[in-house]
């Protein structure tokens, strides 16, 4: 008996060592054209084995870089990709870098200064009047979704008012979106979808058996 930690170890796991094994016979076979032939065979197999790839839209690339790889990079076929080379394996991917952009109010997001700075350029109407309740209602969903508990309206406006340097002033007055709406708006809807599917449930329950008031009682 052969056990597994004794065999050549599998370069990609997820297509299993049979797919290994029969990439390796492919190095054996001296006909350039049989060999192409054989590895397109072998990478319609792999497509099935793994079929997440297909995931990808390059999804085709891959199965034949996973092919190379698998071969130790040494397999020569006509393929309809270059092949890879070990150096870009090992190459490490470029740092994606980190937001340098510094608020202090990390819970708005950096949507509501971008927006709040574009409503800064706007001429003073109704127009923009409405715009800016429409951020301050979009400020205290914000706020509930980092803390649940509560807030006063006049905090949101405060905020607002900093977060645009100081040049945006509503009225203290203000009413925005009651508390209670913006935190019983999601259960409601959960709730209204129960009803709907409790409906459905009981329109597919078969009917109750209607008597036929002309045919005879047997317990009479």
């Amino acid at each position: 008996m052969e056990y597994n930690t004794e065999r050549e170890k599998i370069v990609i796991s997820e297509y299993g060592r049979n797919i290994q094994v029969m990439i390796r016979h492919l190095m054996d076979i001296e006909d350039r054209r049989q060999r192409t032939e054989a590895a397109y065979f072998i990478v319609s197999v792999m497509a099935q084995m793994n079929p997440q790839v297909k995931e990808s839209n390059d999804y085709m690339h891959k199965l034949w870089d996973h092919l190379y790889i698998i071969s130790d990079y040494k397999l020569d076929v006509d393929g309809p990709y270059d092949p890879p080379t070990p150096e870009m394996q090992k190459k490490k991917p470029d740092h994606v870098g980190y937001q340098k952009n510094n608020i202090r109010y990390g819970h708005y997001g950096q949507y509501i200064y971008d927006v709040v700075k574009k409503v800064k350029e706007m001429e003073d109407g109704p127009k923009k009047q409405a715009i800016l309740i429409n951020i301050a209602n979009q400020m205290k969903r914000d706020y509930l979704n980092w803390n649940r508990d509560t807030v006063n309206d006049l905090l949101i406006l405060d905020d607002l008012y900093k977060i645009s340097g100081e040049e945006i002033v509503l009225p203290m007055d203000t009413k925005l979106i009651p508390t209670n709406e913006i935190l019983n708006k999601q259960p409601q809807q959960q709730q209204q979808q129960k009803k709907k599917n409790g409906k459905k449930k009981n329109n597919n329950q078969p009917q109750a058996k209607q008597v036929n008031p002309n045919r005879p009682n047997k317990k009479q």
